[in-house]
């Protein structure tokens, strides 16, 4: 069994040219700053989603407005890539919002929250509260 197919090689491929190309050739002063966070290739190589990511911009109108950009500027960066990348068939572009990046800063900021709150808890208390940091009191293995 091959350890990478192919798809994943042109995926690959196509996040690295594409990620430099947004950054640098598409000029258009409503594109805020783009992050290719990841692209899907089919099966037969015919389309590709590109999943996308925003810094700073997360409202939902200027995600929408970017994605359009984005989509605008897909003929004209599949273009680019084809000249840059060898392949019988460069992928059509789908573009997508990656909100996974969002969620993890949610995510990590909800942990926060609850250390904090655990950390005020214990310190309200007196650290009375029993200490599992491997005393060997009780322990059973």
């Amino acid at each position: 069994m091959r350890e990478f197919k192919r798809t994943d090689r042109v995926a690959d491929q196509l996040q690295k040219e594409l990620a430099v190309l947004i950054q640098r050739e598409v000029k258009d002063p409503r594109l805020g700053m783009v992050t290719v966070s990841g692209v899907e290739v089919s099966r037969d190589l015919g389309y590709a989603d590109v999943h996308v990511t925003l810094l700073g911009e997360d409202t939902p109108e200027r995600i929408k407005e970017n994605l359009k950009v984005l989509k605008q500027a897909a003929g004209f960066l599949r273009g680019q890539v084809a000249r840059r990348i060898k392949l019988r068939h460069v992928p059509e572009l789908r573009f997508h919002y990656d909100e996974s990046v969002v969620r993890g800063q949610r995510l990590s900021s909800l942990i926060e929250e609850a250390v904090e709150s655990d950390r005020a808890r214990t310190s309200d208390t007196g650290g009375d509260e029993s200490d599992d940091t491997g005393g060997d009191e009780g322990e059973s293995r």
